[in-house]
């Protein structure tokens, strides 16, 4: 799982429509920091607030943590820019008329940082060691769901064959989670690979102290796309610091360079012209939203879950915990998706409406205020990452705890460490849950929401969160992944979305946060397609 979106220019904030900048193979939304002479060498500390990964591999499972640190060694075919696939480690490509042919033309010039050459043999090795349910994967394998068969035609040639056209699938592609490795380094046991894998990025991994940090350094013999200025950094200490007090005082006091999960007050306090800055934009794919599962207990019957959402105070919580850094959302998707669609109507609080719903279905007021039915309370189970969630947003969930308990829901808010945490999903123990995913396009929705994933994928996680089985939502999220046209998609994302919206399994709340805050001196910043910082030309003015 993810989570995406892209890091502006400490000066210029990403808004929705941030343009996407291609860079060695990346895709960019701006540079951070400027100054009038690049210089060479150090080490940048990055401090990492996000789950430290139980495997650097991303195609291993598939998280959020996973990309932001693989972004640095892994590189990808494609990339984005304005939204649409460019080339990068693929130099072109065609799809045959009935799109269930896409042929990729690869760069004949890149060499893995173990000496293995990038070619059409080591595409063919990725796309299997994604797809072979051994990997484990879950956001690679699911965004690779439409390629039946991957052959080398040539050295530099790779054919895909597709059960259906897949307009999504170039998309996929520029995401780290599909990424190039090593087919000589794939062949190691998982556990080998998990610790070191193999790209052809600007760096490559050398060392895991788990519990600490990652090193990385220097690939000298980068071979960056277009002329591309090659590495200037010579590492990088990527440090697990969950504390974000703790986090924010090395950033302050120069210990480390960057850091991500930065709180809304130090966000705040960042200025375009201070000794920090923020990098921000929302992810692409969705928001951040709740979903409740309408195939397990009480949220089964579609009364009992419109009742919590019209029960769900949130308007006043965004505004006082995040100071201003998260606007409230009415939708599925980030709004940097230009498919995204919005109805706010649909998720007014009205206290008086929940209690409405819930005397209509027969749940009654007990004598500690919470509803009973059947000799059974209305009780809602809320499993939170504290991985994932950032103390506002749990501050958040607490008063949504509270004034759903003013209608009458006992919601028990448990706070669990990321491995607990998908486990409890595993298990089918939540009635309602806080799961960004991060995936390019608004493809994304079909992951979420069709019924064909609530069957898990290799990793065990299935994406279909909410259960929502609705075979009209399937048909129109199938016919839009493989329709080409960008209008006729959009109106069958927007069919889909106010489906998905009018069907009382989720609760949007607002965008993906991703602010990175950077001291000062660190300038060249870039990032990807998946909203995730890319060091490549990034340099120290120390």
């Amino acid at each position: 799982m993810i989570l995406d979106s892209v890091q502006k220019t400490a000066a210029a904030v990403a808004g929705a429509t941030a343009l996407l900048l291609v860079l060695a193979g990346c895709t960019g939304g701006g540079t951070a920091g400027s100054s009038s002479t690049p210089v060479d060498g150090g080490t940048l500390v990055y401090a990492s607030g996000d789950a430290e990964p139980t495997c650097l591999d991303p195609h291993v499972g598939g998280n959020y943590p996973q990309a932001l640190l693989s972004t640095q060694y892994i590189e990808e075919l494609t990339a984005l820019e304005d939204g649409k696939p460019v080339p990068a480690l693929a130099k072109s490509w065609t799809t045959s008329n009935d799109g269930t042919t896409l042929t990729f033309t690869l760069r004949d010039d890149v060499t893995f940082t173990d000496g293995t050459p990038f070619d059409a043999a080591a595409v063919v090795a990725n796309i299997e060691h994604v797809q072979d349910p051994a990997t484990a994967s879950s956001t690679g394998y699911l965004a690779l769901q439409s390629i039946t068969k991957a052959t080398a035609t040539d050295d530099h040639t790779v054919t895909l064959t597709l059960s259906r056209p897949d307009s999504a699938l170039l998309e996929s592609f520029s995401q780290p989670w599909v990424g190039m490795e090593s087919p000589k380094a794939l062949e190691r046991s998982q556990a080998v690979n998990c610790e070191s894998p193999v790209g052809t990025g600007p760096f490559e991994v050398t060392g895991w102290k788990h519990g600490d940090r990652v090193t990385l350094r220097k690939n000298s013999d980068y071979t960056p796309l277009d002329g591309d200025t090659k590495p200037r950094l010579d590492g990088i200490a990527w440090r697990f610091l969950p504390d974000s007090t703790s986090r924010y005082a090395a950033l302050q006091s120069g210990q480390v360079d960057v850091i991500d999960n930065a709180q809304p007050d130090q966000i705040q306090a960042a200025s375009s012209k201070g000794s920090i800055r923020d990098l921000d934009a929302p992810r692409p794919g969705a928001s951040n939203r709740l979903e409740l599962n309408s195939g397990h207990g009480v949220f089964r019957d579609e009364a009992v879950r419109k009742a919590f959402i019209a029960g769900a105070e949130i308007d006043p919580g965004i505004r006082s915990l995040f100071l201003g850094t998260a606007k409230r959302s009415y939708s599925v998707l980030s709004s940097v998706e230009p498919y995204a669609y919005s109805d706010k109507s649909l998720f007014r609080y009205s206290p008086t409406k929940a209690e409405q719903l819930l005397d209509d279905a027969g749940w009654k007021v007990g004598s500690d205020g919470i509803r009973e039915k059947d000799g059974k309370q209305l009780t809602v189970t809320f499993p939170v990452s504290t991985n994932q969630s950032v103390p506002a947003e749990r501050s958040l969930f607490q008063q949504i705890q509270a004034s759903e308990k003013a209608v009458g829901f006992k919601v028990v808010l448990e706070e669990l460490d990321l491995s607990s945490w998908y486990a409890a999903l595993a298990a089918n123990e939540y009635d309602v849950v806080s799961a960004p995913y991060t995936k390019v396009g608004a493809d994304v929705l079909r992951i979420l929401y069709d019924s064909a994933s609530i069957t898990p994928a290799p990793s065990g996680y299935f994406a279909n969160l909410a259960q929502l089985d609705d075979p009209a939502l399937d048909d129109l999220l199938q016919r839009a992944a493989r329709i080409s046209d960008a209008s006729e998609r959009g109106k069958l994302y927007e069919q889909a979305q106010q489906t998905i919206l009018s069907s009382g399994t989720v609760l949007p709340l607002y965008d993906q946060q991703n602010h990175f805050l950077l001291r000062s001196s660190v300038h060249g910043v870039q990032t990807t397609a998946v909203s995730t910082p890319w060091f490549g030309t990034a340099w120290i003015d120390r």
